[in-house]
């Protein structure tokens, strides 16, 4: 639900909106014959109920932590449970900051295979916020259409031709807008009676780079022999703490230093409670072998039996997943799990919102994060190099100093650095002719490369497709043809936007399709 407060100061209203994961700028002037103003300002991972101004900060209930997962089980997670008792907090910032969280990326269709009256306009749809625009047309039926895009400039009601793009039986079209091209609201024209999809895709420019902000400071390195880590688990019974079995990882198998517990206060505490601790180690260890690594990519098969492949990143990554060092899975707001997976921070919708066909990179890194979890309102993260901590303000340390955790806000993982990776579905794999490869991802990902060759001893064509939406509904984005002994490269242009990729020959070969993204 969408959600709209005077956020400013007195005399000078300022109207925030919340709206599926994106704060939005909403004009207090917004009426039926003015409807020009609605900008999107920055992405989120909180779950927001409710909003205001108080003593010159932006106060937000949030939906923390649930004690119950609700249709969110999947094996990437083990046997890990909810928090003993549900918690939640509020979350104090900046006015500043929603402006300042992830990036705008917005996506929508007004037809999705859909049976349209010829002559009759789509409803609108919001075409102004962007630098980067775009839309995906499919044509299911058995004629020719062409599809008229019409522009409302000013938001006052008064629709205007932009183009046309004419769409024969069974074609895919990606149609980019100009950074300059004009319009509050956009929505097409048939000429023709026809079944139609057509998804718009919006993105802006990613201004980070691939710096970890200092904030991290404290969690160990990924090049870090050893790590004090630990698992850890919201207390039930009203306890109102968080348990932590402190572990130090120097090897395949953790050594636990002893149970902890961190307060309201913000104090880590050495506890004698062998029950706690025994209760922890059985139910939060790290699964292994749930995902699967290999040269190329991280193959992932879901509750549905459906493959999807994700970017690797280094491959020290690789051995510690294995052997159950890192958290891969975990659900850190209502019905909505951090994925950690081969140094990217993912968002991963529950099951019941479809789960991986959903995902969302928030940020790649180079960190032995052990596990991490929520509790009153904060992420909370283990990994941490003891002998770089001092001065380090999100690290708590235990009153023994053997033990500590990294303490912030979900939201603080956009500042880890944009996320980056590389890899594909097939590197030197035998396919057959016309039998598409799994899906890769692609979406939210900056300065995207494609390198494409094969073993072949004539030329190959490969058939580029994109899932725009993650529903299963593949459209055609190009065809290249290589030689033999040849490779093709490939830069997406910015204003490409869709989740996955997947790719197709036209003839039985050895086949490499890798993928970069800076």
């Amino acid at each position: 639900m969408a959600r709209i407060r005077d956020v400013g100061q007195a005399g000078k209203p300022d109207y925030l909106m919340t709206m599926h994961g994106l704060f939005w700028r909403f004009p207090g002037q917004f009426s039926t014959t003015n409807t020009a103003g609605i900008r999107p300002r920055s992405a989120y991972l909180k779950v927001i109920g409710d909003f205001t101004r108080w003593n010159n900060q932006l106060v937000f209930g949030c939906d923390d932590s649930a004690q119950k997962e609700f249709l969110n089980k999947r094996k990437e997670k083990g046997g890990i449970e909810g928090p003993g008792q549900s918690n939640s907090n509020l979350w104090f910032t900046s006015p500043a900051t929603p402006d300042q969280l992830g990036p705008n990326t917005a996506e929508g269709a007004v037809w999705m295979n859909e049976q349209v009256a010829g002559g009759t306009p789509s409803e609108p749809f919001l075409f102004a916020g962007w630098p980067n625009r775009a839309v995906w047309v499919q044509n299911h039926g058995p004629e020719t259409v062409a599809l008229t895009f019409e522009i409302d400039k000013t938001g006052t009601g008064n629709w205007t031709p932009l183009q046309t793009s004419t769409l024969a039986s069974e074609q895919t079209l990606r149609v980019p807008f100009a950074v300059n091209t004009p319009g509050e609201w956009i929505r097409i024209r048939t000429d023709k009676a026809a079944r139609l999809s057509a998804h718009f895709t919006y993105s802006a420019n990613d201004k980070r780079d691939k710096t970890t902000n200092s904030m991290f400071a404290g969690l160990s390195p990924l090049t870090a022999s050893s790590t004090t880590g630990g698992l850890l688990y919201g207390l039930g019974n009203n306890r109102r703490s968080l348990g932590l079995v402190a572990q130090q990882y120097t090897g395949s198998q953790p050594t636990d230093i002893g149970y902890y517990e961190l307060d309201a206060a913000m104090k880590l505490v050495r506890k004698k409670d062998d029950s706690t601790q025994s209760f922890i180690n059985a139910k939060f260890a790290i699964p292994k072998q749930v995902i699967t690594i290999d040269g190329s990519s991280v193959l992932i098969v879901d509750e549905k039996g459906r493959r999807w492949r994700l970017p690797l990143s280094d491959e020290r990554f690789t051995k510690l997943t294995n052997e159950g060092s890192l958290r891969i899975c975990r659900e850190v707001a209502t019905e909505r799990d951090l994925f950690n997976c081969h140094g990217t921070f993912y968002e991963l919708p529950a099951e019941n919102a479809d789960g991986y066909a959903k995902v969302r990179p928030i940020s790649s890194h180079r960190l032995r994060i052990n596990d991490y979890a929520s509790y009153r309102g904060l992420l909370v993260m283990t990994g941490i190099d003891l002998a770089a901590v001092a001065g380090k303000e999100h690290i708590v340390v235990s009153d023994d100093r053997k033990a500590a955790i990294w303490a912030g806000a979900i939201d603080d993982l956009w500042k880890l650095g944009k996320p980056t990776g590389h890899g594909g579905p097939w590197q030197n794999t035998a396919v057959a002719a016309n039998v598409p490869s799994d899906p890769y991802l692609i979406g939210f990902y900056d300065k995207r490369t494609l390198t494409l060759s094969h073993k072949a001893t004539s030329p190959v064509t490969f058939t580029v497709e994109a899932d725009p939406v993650g529903t299963g509904q593949w459209m055609i984005y190009r065809t290249f043809t290589v030689k033999p002994g040849q490779s093709v490269s490939h830069t997406f242009p910015s204003d490409f936007q869709a989740r996955w990729v997947r790719f197709r020959t036209n003839k039985a070969c050895t086949s490499t399709t890798l993928l970069n993204y800076q």
